[in-house]
């Protein structure tokens, strides 16, 4: 499930995000996989945050250490962004990787669990791909702290819950959606994966085209948390149309996350 709702379209727009800006966010943001116990509470803290208590959405919570974890999430890669100056995560999404050398891994993942009877694709369909290549990218929060371009007044930041960032800082906010996204491509390409679905709301996928990773949609509308569709993406493909202004971006965080794999489940 990504969050949908968290983007607006200039956000996703090539000429609004100059190398410069990417360069700006390189140096502002932290990005990195969470493989320890902690770094992994708090992206279930944040999801916790965006899921449950701002949007109501109705699933699994630990209410004692206010999380929002699943089944899922010990079969997954999770990537997290972290602001450097304030140390605020900024989000987190996970990439749900069916994988041989766990006990007991689920053989399915969550779009088949979700809608197995709306898939309606005759090819692209995870029933009908091999399961070590196929992979899933879900549980996209980004903190409300990095969902405006607009600067906290004073009054704002007295909230706990706001932290006060300047007019400059928010500039970079636009990224955070899309180098979560390229986190996860990332990690697709690094251990070897290749067909990869997401459950979105349609105008997310729309907005990820314009970026160059044109998705196709493989199911019938699935009510969950809304209205959303099954999309794939194969990742030569993408690979292949990506946007030349997301290369620096995307090559900058491969580099930073290749050294990370080796302490996930998947070494």
């Amino acid at each position: 499930m990504l969050a949908g709702k968290t983007t607006q379209e200039s956000e996703f727009d090539d000429k609004s995000n100059p190398k410069g800006m990417i360069d700006k966010f390189i140096d502002e943001y932290h990005f990195f996989i969470a493989n320890t116990d902690e770094q992994k509470r708090r992206a279930f803290r944040l999801r916790h945050d965006v899921f449950l208590k701002e949007f109501n959405y109705e699933m699994h919570e630990d209410e004692a250490r206010l999380y929002e974890s699943d089944e899922y999430d010990n079969y997954s890669i999770h990537c997290l962004i972290e602001h450097k100056r304030s140390g605020i995560l900024a989000g987190c999404v996970r990439l749900v990787m069916p994988f041989s050398g766990n006990t007991n891994p689920p053989d399915h993942l969550p779009v088949q669990n979700q809608g197995e009877q709306l898939l309606n694709h005759p090819t692209l369909t995870p029933f009908k791909l091999p399961a070590l290549e196929t992979c899933e990218v879900s549980r996209l929060a980004i903190s409300k702290n990095f969902r405006t371009r607009k600067s906290s007044t004073p009054e704002e930041a007295a909230d706990k819950e706001v932290v006060l960032f300047s007019q400059d800082e928010a500039k970079t906010f636009s990224l955070v959606a899309l180098g979560l996204f390229l986190c996860t491509y990332s990690i697709v390409g690094l251990t070897n994966r290749r067909h990869v679905f997401a459950m979105m709301e349609p105008r997310l996928p729309r907005l990820l085209a314009i970026s160059g990773f044109k998705f196709t949609k493989v199911s019938e509308p699935i009510v969950y948390h809304g209205t959303r569709h099954a999309y794939y993406i194969d990742y030569h493909v993408a690979k292949q149309e990506m946007s030349e202004r997301l290369i620096p971006l995307y090559e900058y965080i491969v580099k930073t996350l290749k050294p990370q794999i080796a302490h996930t489940f998947i070494s």
